[in-house]
């Protein structure tokens, strides 16, 4: 098992048929996962089309994930937890500073994700919207009202997704305190 450091982030290669187990070692930790077509990184991760093609804002095992070209990048096979967040963007140094007023703020998953894809070529402008694997948000049904809630992952929870292409992964352990019950902790992944 590989560990991400809390507040982290890591980039890697995972091609397709191989399986990638993400695991919460600690309980109620965020990572925010995205992923790129390894021949052609302009081909990424939509929560827009996978959240079209699913109908469900609820994404678990069963669910294909698509591309912004609308092809399969990868399909949940296992989710111990069956909750998690594909509507917000990765937490960043503008949001600490924006939503809660930090003036020395880290540079959260998103300047993660940046630093970790940067050896793959990826801009930081080419990050998207990422699957919060184990972020826990509400949507309120009347006025729509989003409410970022601790996860509801327990230590050792995890899921398993399985590459239908070859992808470069970018992964975290959440930077928010919010996201993960105002703690920070690492987060495991294996690739097989």
């Amino acid at each position: 098992m590989n560990i991400i450091r809390p507040r982290s982030g890591v980039a890697f290669v995972l091609k397709q048929g191989e399986r990638l187990r993400i695991m919460d070692i600690e309980g109620e930790q965020v990572s925010d996962l995205i992923c790129f077509n390894l021949h052609d990184p302009r081909e990424v991760l939509s929560s827009g089309r996978t959240i079209d093609y699913a109908s469900t804002i609820f994404l678990t095992a069963g669910h294909s994930f698509y591309s912004n070209r609308s092809n399969v990048m990868f399909d949940m096979v296992e989710d111990t937890v069956g909750r998690h967040d594909f509507l917000l963007s990765p937490c960043s140094a503008e949001m600490f500073r924006k939503l809660y007023g930090d003036t020395n703020p880290h540079r959260g998953c998103f300047g993660n994700l940046a630093a970790a894809l940067a050896e793959f070529g990826i801009a930081p402008d080419a990050i998207p919207v990422c699957f919060n694997v184990f972020m826990h948000v509400t949507v309120n049904p009347d006025t729509g009202r989003i409410e970022v809630r601790p996860p509801k992952s327990r230590a050792g929870d995890y899921v398993v997704l399985e590459a239908r292409m070859d992808l470069i992964v970018g992964l975290t352990a959440c930077s928010a305190g919010m996201t993960n019950n105002f703690s920070y902790k690492p987060m495991g992944y294996q690739v097989y």
